[in-house]
């Protein structure tokens, strides 16, 4: 079929989606064939979204039809040099089977039977039980992060302001920011990558380490801005992560072994009611015959 008869064919199906023809198995053109195998036009109904423009609805359908034409082309060709062994499928496709009836079986029961709440006692147990498994890969910061406007800072009470958390005092910081900064951040309540902070601020610190030993403010300014790091807490890479910083960790963790637990249930429950019900026989031979 040349280019011109081909866009002309897209077009009279592209006519069909709009006016929403539904073909029966007589009136239902032949759009691609490979081998005995056949692409009707009612099966490329669907893939184009509502309001597509007519340009994009012909490129849509020809992609659409490439990609199958290539890939029946691979399955000939497969089905040409694989032997009748190696094509028959039949027991890995009931495998699959099987498995995807079993997981979404599994799946269902999770959503409907399986607890999912947990508290924070047993956030905590978890945590103090497994310390040693919360060593932490980075260096992470509580702190205030401040850029003031060069005209509008005033570097002695924004020291001050940021040295008081308590929650009055981080309204008040809030209020002036809303009104003065050009940015800001306030990770009081939340540990933060050491590294996300700094990279707010125009300057380079080679060891981080030494550098959180020694200091809890960062001050500097260029021609526009004065910017501010008030540090109130830290800990270092290697050491005990905060129960905080790991609390969503935990929660996983805790969810994913229910899961296992849950899970292996299923199939305990399963197995002892076949055995009540005399669902099954095993017959084992000790290979003698």
């Amino acid at each position: 079929m040349h280019k011109t008869q081909l866009k002309y064919y897209f077009i009279f199906i592209l006519a069909a989606f709009i006016h929403g023809c539904i073909f029966s198995s007589v009136d239902d053109p032949v759009v691609a064939e490979v081998g005995l195998k056949k692409l009707y036009t009612s099966d490329i109904t669907g893939i184009v979204p509502t309001g597509t423009s007519s340009e994009d609805s012909i490129l849509l359908i020809n992609d659409y039809v490439r990609k199958w034409v290539k890939n029946e082309l691979l399955v000939q060709k497969a089905e040409e040099n694989l032997t009748s062994d190696q094509t028959n499928l039949t027991r890995e496709l009931e495998e699959y089977r099987n498995s995807l009836i079993i997981y979404k079986y599994k799946n269902e029961l999770m959503n409907q039977k399986m607890d999912t709440s947990i508290t924070d006692s047993q956030i905590e147990t978890y945590y103090l039980n497994n310390e040693s498994d919360f060593n932490l890969s980075k260096n992470i910061v509580q702190a205030i992060f401040l850029k003031i406007p060069a005209e509008f800072a005033d570097p002695r009470q924004l020291k001050e302001m940021c040295s008081d958390i308590s929650d009055e005092g981080l309204n008040a910081i809030i209020d002036y920011c809303l009104q003065y900064a050009k940015a800001f951040d306030i990770f009081i309540e939340q540990w933060v990558d050491f590294e996300v902070v700094l990279k707010n601020i125009p300057m380079e610190i080679e060891n981080h380490e030494q550098f959180l030993a020694r200091n809890n403010l960062i001050e500097l300014n260029d021609r526009e801005y004065y910017y501010l790091v008030s540090i109130h807490d830290y800990k270092l890479k290697n050491e005990i992560a905060p129960l905080g910083y790991v609390r969503g960790n935990i929660k996983d963790l805790i969810i994913n072994r229910r899961k296992i637990d849950f899970l292996k249930q299923i199939e305990d429950n399963v197995y002892t009611e076949g055995i009540r019900r005399n669902k099954f026989k095993i017959h084992i031979t000790d290979g003698t015959k």
